[in-house]
């Protein structure tokens, strides 16, 4: 990691993949992950860990299950917690581009899912190139 500031704006533009977080940075056993996303993920759930998002730009729309099914909508600027073991379902129609909070090594699509679609990068982030 680096040990010198990160314009975000220049991580972004980096890259173009979907729903395939960058990490920028780490804070103790963290990644700081940034990703851009559009349309749909898949429903998923992580059972050890809370997730933070953080919307830097368009809308993020994170459908929950928790126990009855909502859909908590953030606009630019706005971040939310979804809390440990709530089936949840991130979607941008529009494109969003989102900063992420995890305990590092954790999955993109969580420790239970639905079948991962062929677009979708379940690896636990990339280093930023």
């Amino acid at each position: 990691m680096s040990n010198a500031p990160i314009a975000l704006h220049e991580a972004l533009a980096s890259f173009d993949a979907l729903w395939s977080p960058r990490i920028v940075s780490r804070v103790n056993d963290y990644d700081v992950r940034l990703t851009k996303v559009a349309g749909e993920h898949l429903w998923h759930v992580h059972d050890h860990t809370d997730e933070f998002f953080l919307v830097l730009d368009g809308e993020l729309r994170i459908s929950l299950r928790d126990p009855e099914e909502r859909t908590v909508v953030l606009p630019k600027n706005s971040m939310f917690t979804v809390p440990r073991g709530t089936e949840h379902k991130p979607s941008a129609p529009t494109g969003a581009t989102i900063l992420l909070f995890e305990p590092s090594g954790t999955s993109t699509v969580g420790d239970r899912h639905e079948e991962v679609p062929d677009h979708v990068d379940e690896t636990t982030g990339h280093a930023l190139s």
